[in-house]
């Protein structure tokens, strides 16, 4: 009896033409940094940009109905797209790394930033991200000064964007991974405490751990309605913690992007309103969610051909996988923020 190979051909497909696809945006990004820094003022160092056309305008397929509406703003920081073991040598991206570029805007910025795009306008800088290598390096003083040099970069950005485009409008902060470990430093040295913080909507940090205590008035949301907090979350399979999490501290502040509470409530995947894991498909019921030990767990993703996905490690789909439901999260905040209801 033949043996039906299609599962895997299908996967090794997939799996290569994943390894090229970002190699043919690499044209679109032929400008050069002639001191190596980014130039804020110029929209080719912006990933997303209300001026250009770029992938966070993208709409899946069955949202384009939706009426949009970009009374708000979203400052959005991409996570890690440096990774390739043949650059680990280097601890930071150029700015103008064609494929890196590309790699970001048609994954990160396709994928994630996108979600805000019913009610924000997008501003995602590009910024000298810090190698990923850097987050597991021995050499402590070589990985802290990649991420200084990252972290310049976002603060030079966002006071661009405060001073050229803001101009009093409500905002949110938004990252993933890399740049939600940023998104907490900015969120913490230039809006708690500050006149700014009567303009933050919310902050949306997924994929880095917010211990207990980091924020001194800045409190994690535990309800669907607060604004001027922030929600974060990190997504494991059931039952899975990773080894370099065993010596985590306790008291990872952790919201449930179903429920948006704080409790260890078990949310059925029926109530998850959407996940993007294809950009114009919406799958419907892919996961629940339950807060446990500073992490947010969930049964296999549903979607098809998941059964070949073997990884417990939901890290990289900590956004799409909640997609539709922080979709409309976002809208449910900006309607409490403009009725000015009082945070609770």
């Amino acid at each position: 009896m033949k043996k039906n190979h299609f599962p895997l051909i299908l996967l090794l497909f997939l799996l290569s033409a994943c390894a090229d696809k970002y190699m043919a945006y690499r044209h679109k990004y032929p400008f050069t940094a002639t001191d190596g820094k980014p130039d804020y003022s110029n929209t080719d160092y912006w990933a997303a940009h209300p001026d250009k056309w770029d992938p966070s305008d993208s709409v899946p397929k069955p949202l384009r109905a939706f009426p949009r509406d970009s009374s708000v703003d979203v400052f959005f920081l991409h996570p890690t797209t440096f990774t390739k073991k043949s650059d680990a040598g280097q601890s930071n991206a150029r700015i103008d790394d064609a494929y890196i570029n590309a790699k970001t805007d048609y994954s990160t910025i396709l994928y994630q930033a996108s979600v805000f795009n019913e009610q924000c306008r997008v501003f995602a800088p590009r910024y000298r991200q810090a190698h990923i290598q850097n987050f597991y390096s021995a050499d402590s003083l070589k990985a802290h000064a990649a991420f200084e040099l990252a972290y310049a970069d976002i603060r030079d950005a966002f006071a661009y964007y405060l001073s050229h485009y803001n101009k009093g409008r409500p905002f949110i902060i938004a990252g993933h991974s890399q740049g939600a470990l940023l998104s907490e430093r900015l969120l913490k040295e230039e809006v708690e405490g500050k006149p700014l913080m009567r303009q933050l909507v919310a902050a949306y940090i997924a994929g880095w751990p917010v211990p207990a205590g980091y924020f001194t008035t800045l409190k994690v949301c535990t309800d669907s309605l607060q604004t001027g907090c922030f929600c974060s979350w990190r997504t494991f399979k059931s039952g899975y913690r990773p080894a370099y999490l065993e010596k985590e501290q306790p008291g990872v502040q952790v919201t449930n992007p179903i429920s948006w509470t704080i409790t260890g409530e078990e949310i059925s995947r029926r109530y998850n309103k959407g996940a993007v894991i294809r950009f114009n498909k919406l799958y419907k019921a892919s996961t629940g969610a339950r807060i446990s030990a500073g992490l947010l767990y969930t049964k296999r993703p549903r979607f098809p051909w998941s059964f070949l996905y073997r990884s417990k490690n939901y890290h990289v789909g900590d956004i799409n996988l909640y997609y539709m439901n922080i979709r409309e999260n976002i809208k449910t905040r900006i309607r409490q923020f403009r009725a000015g209801v009082p945070a609770s």
